[in-house]
């Protein structure tokens, strides 16, 4: 009971604060935004990319991956509630079949065994479906350690964690549930390495270009994949649908630019012109 009223007063606060983001302007915090940015930036550099370069040199690749499997089937279980609070029934049924399967066949999700038949992974969260019943714009908004958002988004992650998250619902255990906590953040960094040595190269103002490309991939996820191209705020960015293998490669011999982020970041961005890669970044 007290983590729903937590829940509902969060909602209300953000909800009446979004107020202040327009089209024009959707960075109205961006003082505050950039502090904790900067704050988020030394934890990474002293904590959690340390933390995660080492998990990866210990860990047998297999294991990795299927420690990576095993978190995003749990976030699947998420996006089918979300398909449903949509009415995307087809969507619903895929992402439901995909969650089965994996959990059964998969041992937990530790097999991907849906992608490896062909099946697609898709995402949805709370943050969408408010998007879907009319909360469009929302302020840009840097949760401290967890990274980039908006109002509408930090919202949806609170219902997300605290009431479609299966690991929510390990009660008996609390000490295991916190080690799946500190295990599922330390996957996700690791995904995002590769994408931190391409992105320290990528621009004269990281804070920017995260932001920028953070609320175009949104914009992406909301209107499932179908962005404006008219829309000027976006204009310098092309977010595609998928990692590339390009991610590595020297940004100086390329022409077109691209690296990868995971789930609630940016899966591929790719950069135009070497003019560009100076205007902006992200983490």
């Amino acid at each position: 009971m007290r983590n729903k009223i937590y829940t509902y007063t969060f909602l209300i606060f953000f909800g009446l604060l979004s107020g202040c983001a327009t089209v024009d302007n959707k960075d109205p915090m961006e003082g505050y935004n950039r502090a904790i940015y900067s704050f988020n930036e030394a934890v990474d550099d002293f904590v959690a990319e340390p933390v995660a370069r080492g998990y990866l040199a210990v860990t047998p690749d297999v294991v990795v991956k299927g420690v990576n499997n095993f978190f995003n089937n749990i976030r699947d279980v998420i996006t089918f509630i979300n398909d449903l609070l949509q009415f995307k029934g087809e969507h619903a049924a895929n992402d439901g079949g995909r969650v089965l399967v994996n959990t059964t066949v998969g041992l937990l999700g530790f097999i991907d065994v849906h992608s490896m038949n062909g099946g697609e992974r898709r995402k949805e969260d709370f943050g969408q479906t408010l998007a879907f019943y009319g909360w469009e714009n929302s302020a840009y908004f840097v949760l401290p350690v967890l990274g980039p958002s908006t109002v509408r988004d930090a919202g949806g992650i609170l219902v997300d964690t605290l009431f479609f998250d299966p690991i929510s619902y390990i009660n008996n255990d609390v000490a295991f549930r916190n080690a799946l906590r500190i295990a599922q953040f330390i996957d996700a960094r690791a995904e995002l390495l590769n994408a931190t040595a391409i992105l320290d190269q990528a621009a004269l103002d990281p804070y920017a270009f995260q932001r920028d490309s953070y609320l175009q991939y949104r914009e992406r996820l909301i209107n499932d994949g179908k962005t404006d191209p008219s829309d000027e705020y976006f204009e310098d960015y092309n977010i595609l649908g998928k990692n590339t293998p390009d991610a590595t490669e020297d940004l100086t011999q390329l022409n077109e630019y691209d690296f990868y982020l995971t789930d609630d970041t940016v899966d591929t961005v790719e950069i135009n012109s070497a003019d560009k890669v100076s205007q902006s970044l992200q983490e």
